[in-house]
């Protein structure tokens, strides 16, 4: 199979909607070094959005963790908000301890507001989501909507990043884009959160030693100013070292390895034990995969999955986790089950059941 052919490998074709013509951001520039620039352009596309008093935020956020969403204008002014904030982060954006860092999440709304409750509410708890929060899911609309209202509120308190399931391409096949339709009766919502997607940054760097991403490695980049040069404004290339880093998985043979899924890479011990060694980290910390506690080390603890929609897909029947980092970066899991189950919105249309 051809290199980043993972929509052909991986998606049903009989449960694809209408193809829906994607208009990438033409925005190309080196990241980390025209910040300024990149926000002069945001800001004047977006007429400079006038951020919303904290009195609008908290009022949305309390009616979001109700599970009740927002009307489709409040979206599009959140979504233009979220944008003036994402473009100031980094590729590799800096995080401090203490931290809770979150993996999958998909659309889970019940187990993420059960994770605040294990974890602790923002702003009183720092997080970091390492992507997937859409899609599989019954309640995407809300759960998205809801993190990216934390993130405008607590902006410094919350770091969001890119999952390879926050795209244009994966979201119109596995739920969110038809969950749009259903709940606003057109796509304009789903079209402000996945140009929003964009933005958001690839991987973060705790206190310089624990790296976090979605997906894993890849060979094109060794080191970290590697990643903090890739242009990241565009929709999740098939092939090439932003795919990796949203769907690479680490694998028990040593060196690189095709992926199953059909993008990105698998490697090998050796792999993460000499990008460790070349960076200075002492982790890499990712999600993407179920694991059946919540967590799994592997590898010789030079990397851990992190995984935190309980019951994914409600019947996988796993436990869910979160992994705490302390102000001296000691590390604690907590392990969850997934909340009281709640009333199932009628859905007229299943998604395929391939775990991506």
């Amino acid at each position: 199979m051809p290199r980043g052919n993972h929509l052909r490998n991986d998606f049903d074709s009989r449960a694809s909607p209408e193809p829906v013509k994607i208009d990438a951001p033409k925005i190309c520039i080196s990241f980390e070094r025209n910040l300024s620039s990149l926000s002069s352009i945001v800001g004047g596309e977006i007429e400079r959005a006038k951020m919303p008093s904290h009195a609008d935020l908290d009022r949305q956020i309390e009616q979001l963790m109700e599970c009740k969403p927002l009307t489709e204008s409040e979206v599009k002014t959140l979504c233009e908000q979220a944008r003036t904030i994402l473009v100031e982060e980094w590729n590799v954006q800096p995080v401090k301890c203490p931290v809770t860092v979150c993996g999958d999440i998909h659309g889970q709304f019940y187990d993420l507001v059960e994770l605040f409750r294990i974890g602790g509410n923002p702003p009183d708890t720092n997080y970091l989501f390492m992507g997937d929060y859409v899609d599989r899911g019954y309640y995407s609309v809300e759960t998205v909507t809801l993190l990216v209202a934390l993130k405008v509120r607590y902006r410094d308190r919350l770091t969001i990043l890119r999952g390879n399931h926050e795209s244009r391409q994966i979201t119109q096949v596995y739920g969110f884009y038809d969950e749009c339709l259903r709940k606003y009766g057109n796509a304009n919502v789903w079209k402000h959160f996945t140009d929003l997607f964009d933005y958001l940054p690839l991987t973060a760097l705790i206190e310089s030693q624990i790296f976090c991403l979605h997906g894993g490695l890849s060979p094109s980049l060794d080191t970290l100013d590697n990643i903090r040069a890739l242009n990241r404004i565009q929709e999740v290339p098939h092939e090439g070292p932003m795919c990796d880093l949203l769907w690479s998985d680490p694998d028990d043979r040593c060196g690189w390895g095709i992926s199953p899924r059909g993008a990105g890479y698998t490697f090998g011990q050796d792999i993460a034990t000499q990008f460790n060694h070349t960076n200075g980290l002492s982790l890499i910390s990712r999600a993407h995969q179920l694991v059946m506690e919540g967590f799994n080390w592997c590898q010789d603890k030079n990397v851990v999955t992190v995984f935190s929609a309980p019951n994914y897909c409600y019947r996988c029947g796993n436990m869910a986790a979160i992994l705490e980092i302390s102000d001296n970066m000691e590390q604690n899991f907590l392990q969850f089950d997934p909340a009281p189950k709640q009333i199932e919105p009628d859905t007229s249309r299943k998604t395929p059941d391939y775990f991506l």
